[in-house]
């Protein structure tokens, strides 16, 4: 039988997340939809076809597996809700008990298909606890483009390239000594500087840094990240989760100020330090690289290109499952009623049991 998709995004940088997952099922030959509940998601797909309006039409659609790249997802619209994942767990800041964020169930989801066993882990245990959900884990539809990875040729200076959050007290962009060393050492000569910074971040301090633009400063306005993790030699980052995905290449990272001191960064204080802390990161530390190597088989131990086609699998196999073994999903009631406002419809239908249809009989 054929299936009908919905890829469910709120952001621009949930696009690259959704488009292996879009080849993959239109290679099958199932139908694929996207839909965006705020502006910044809907700019960013208008120049697809399969783009959805609004959320009339999303339930007229009726579809059977919603994949979706958000922290929750509308309950009165049909199909499995699977969740895919926004982002690795970047470990910014810690909750209470010392319980990441990464790992908060809000009851919305069927299925959580992990990167890892770092997330899949953190998830059977919180489904142990709720019971509501099942997990299989498959990779990240997002880092599919990253393979297979080759050796990049070496230019005439090193490429490094910038990537920033958009929490303030997080993030490099807004640090003014941060800035004028970049600028420094751009022109200098020494290092070839690609940055892109978080959608979220104010237009003026991304102004600020398209400036620097010149021989060896390029601002790339996307969130397509994979292509400029290919050219890169190294990364200068701080907290955000686009460090694990440039990782997984074993290219070193230097942070500004990370929140953790992990085995597997060069971290640093001191905007002064950026030069040799970049010239170290070169030279690939055996030291660095066994941590790196040690991280990545713990979020991602993938590396055929191939985790949107066991998404699509996981989400297919579990819609057939029964699942009378999982409980009904929380009420969520102020939850789901902030959903509605977010996109101006109001109803009482709600799937509160996981979304089921029995299998055929050949």
């Amino acid at each position: 039988m054929t299936y009908k998709f919905l890829i469910y995004i709120s952001y621009s940088y949930a696009v690259p997340i959704g488009n292996p997952l879009e080849k993959e099922i239109k290679r099958r030959g199932d139908t694929v939809f996207w839909f965006s509940d705020l502006e910044d998601g809907k700019k960013a797909l208008d120049k697809k076809k399969n783009h959805i309006l609004n959320i009339k039409d999303v339930i007229n659609y009726q579809p059977d597996i919603v994949l979706t790249a958000t922290n929750d997802v509308p309950d009165f619209i049909t199909g499995l809700k699977v969740q895919i994942f926004h982002g690795f767990n970047a470990e910014k800041r810690p909750e209470k008990k010392n319980s990441f964020t990464h790992f908060r169930i809000r009851g919305f989801f069927d299925l959580y298909c992990t990167q890892g066993p770092a997330t899949t882990s953190g998830f059977l245990k919180q489904q142990k606890r709720y019971n509501h959900f099942e997990v299989i884990e498959t990779g990240w539809s997002k880092v599919d483009p990253l393979f297979p990875i080759s050796n990049k040729k070496t230019d005439k200076y090193p490429t490094v390239m910038i990537a920033s959050t958009f929490t303030e007290r997080l993030s490099l962009a807004y640090n003014n000594a941060v800035y004028n060393e970049i600028k420094r050492l751009s022109v200098a000569g020494i290092f070839n500087f690609i940055m892109v910074l978080h959608p979220k971040i104010p237009n003026a301090l991304k102004q600020k840094w398209k400036n620097l633009n010149g021989d060896n400063f390029t601002y790339y306005d996307t969130t397509d990240l994979i292509p400029l993790f290919k050219i890169s030699d190294v990364m200068f980052s701080d907290t955000t989760s686009a460090i694990q995905e440039f990782l997984i290449q074993k290219k070193p990272v230097v942070t500004f100020n990370h929140t953790f001191n992990h085995n597997y960064l060069i971290n640093i204080t001191d905007a002064n330090a950026i030069e040799y802390s970049l010239n170290t990161a070169l030279q690939k530390p055996k030291v660095i690289l066994e941590h790196i190597t040690a991280l990545i088989n713990n979020i991602h131990p993938y590396f055929d290109g191939k985790s949107s086609s066991r998404i699509i699998d996981a989400s297919i196999s579990f819609l057939h499952r029964d699942k009378n073994y999982l409980k009904k999903k929380p009420q969520n009631l102020i939850r789901k009623l902030k959903i509605r406002k977010r996109l101006g419809y109001f109803t009482l239908k709600s799937f509160n049991t996981p979304y089921t249809i029995p299998k055929k009989n050949d």
